[in-house]
């Protein structure tokens, strides 16, 4: 705890002392008594045996029966109430009962002239703080009103306490929520804990749909000559980016030690969202970012390993090319244009045809109409998980000519047809990268 954290701590311990004292025993706000007893003497040698002032008190009404006192609590926000047991219309216990079911917060003491244990038995049934026989001993009222303040006070003491608690947890949930999903998806918290943590987080409890990372390259290399401040500055900038990017999605930003930042979201963004967050964040900054975005249907535990994957992507990802990193996003963006080729991609990057299918073969392992049949058998995969379209819509969506040549290619891919797909509710084991 830092110098100002402490500093602060013991201003707002003192700020609560300050206000429960002004509640208990400062003269606007003493708690509020009211004596129920139906012979005036005895209620008048009450209140005049006692300095209820010192105890932070004051005698506010006074009633014959149960009945008004009844009325009277509620009407007076009485805090105390000093019972006889034998009074007319309703007696001293059913007064109590009644005042635990609608005024759970008012305090009970009797005053009775009868010392029998099933009197004494029922009142501590009831929560009654305290039992006096009469003839009342001012001594021993005061006694047992003296503990009797001194529980509520610290009863009032703890309640502002939680209150500050909950008021601090309250503004500090979203940082909160980022250092659980950081330690959830580094593997920290598993099964019935994460589920606790969502659901006192307020997150939904259900697996998130998909893990990202954005990586900043530069960042890294030149941490020696950047400044911390300006290395945050520009985390930040882009972390509120990627906010506005995603802000119809729910969705925790969070940040690793070496400024990687993390995305968890409980409902899918457009397939386009990882190449939209390098354009926003390059245009706005001007700085380059690495992206990748991964589903999630492993439960909670494959969030893990949705976020390994996505964090093992942006690092690789280093190794590309500018140009291949752009075809691929191209591809990605522009899978459903049935005039999508090789020859027009080439053309749109400024290269030759021959150089770019050579690029792409060498750094990312595949020809570009592996890349484009991947891109749109992906999709092809999500409209038939997540929609009712007939199979021909979902080929013409996908930029294929022809069912036909849809289907074929489809089950080179998944290993079934588009409708063998649907009618099994997909195949788990099978996955397009």
């Amino acid at each position: 705890m830092t110098k100002s954290q402490a500093t602060d701590n013991s201003t707002t311990d003192s700020l609560i002392d300050q206000a429960i004292t002004e509640v208990t025993i400062g003269t606007a706000k003493r708690y509020q008594v009211l004596i129920a007893d139906d012979e005036p003497i005895i209620r008048e040698g009450i209140r005049d045996c006692i300095d209820w002032a010192a105890l932070g008190m004051e005698v506010a009404a006074e009633a014959e029966d149960g009945e008004e006192a009844l009325e009277l609590v509620g009407q007076l926000h009485i805090d105390i109430v000093l019972v006889d047991m034998n009074m007319p219309f309703m007696d001293g216990i059913e007064l109590i009962r009644r005042l635990r079911e609608e005024r759970p917060e008012c305090r009970c003491l009797i005053i009775s002239g009868h010392d029998e244990f099933a009197y004494a038995q029922e009142a501590v049934r009831l929560g009654v703080e305290d039992y006096i026989l009469k003839p009342v001993d001012a001594d021993q009222l005061h006694a047992a009103l003296l503990r009797l303040r001194q529980r509520m006070d610290e009863e009032h003491k703890r309640a502002a306490y939680v209150e500050q608690a909950a008021g601090q947890i309250e503004r500090n949930i979203p940082l909160l929520r980022q250092r659980f999903c950081l330690e959830w998806l580094e593997g920290q918290h598993t099964g019935k804990d994460v589920m606790e943590q969502l659901a006192f987080l307020r997150l939904p409890s259900r697996p998130p749909a998909q893990i990202g990372v954005v990586r900043w390259p530069a960042a890294e290399a030149r941490q020696t000559i950047m400044r911390e401040n300006d290395r945050q500055l520009f985390l930040f900038a882009a972390e509120n980016i990627i906010g506005e990017l995603l802000e119809d999605c729910p969705h925790v930003l969070f940040r690793d030690a070496n400024g990687l930042i993390g995305i968890c979201l409980w409902q899918e963004a457009p397939e386009t969202i990882g190449a939209s967050m390098e354009q926003a964040i390059g245009r706005y900054l001007n700085i380059a970012v690495h992206t990748h975005v991964e589903s999630n249907a492993g439960g909670l535990e494959g969030a893990i390993d949705a976020y390994r994957v996505s964090r093992d992507r942006v690092y690789g990802e280093s190794q590309l090319s500018p140009i291949v990193r752009r075809a691929r996003q191209l591809i990605q963006e522009g899978y459903a244009d049935r005039e999508l080729t090789l020859e027009a991609l080439a053309s749109r990057l400024q290269v030759s045809a021959v150089y770019l299918s050579r690029v792409l073969k060498k750094e990312l392992n595949d020809s570009f109409v592996t890349l484009v049949t991947r891109a749109r058998i992906r999709k092809a995969v999500q409209l038939l998980d997540s929609t009712t379209l007939s199979i021909y819509d979902i080929a013409e969506r996908t930029g294929y000519d022809s069912q036909h040549y849809f289907s074929t290619a489809f089950k080179k891919t998944m290993g079934v047809s588009p409708v063998q797909y649907r009618k099994g509710g997909g195949i788990q084991e099978s996955t397009v990268e």
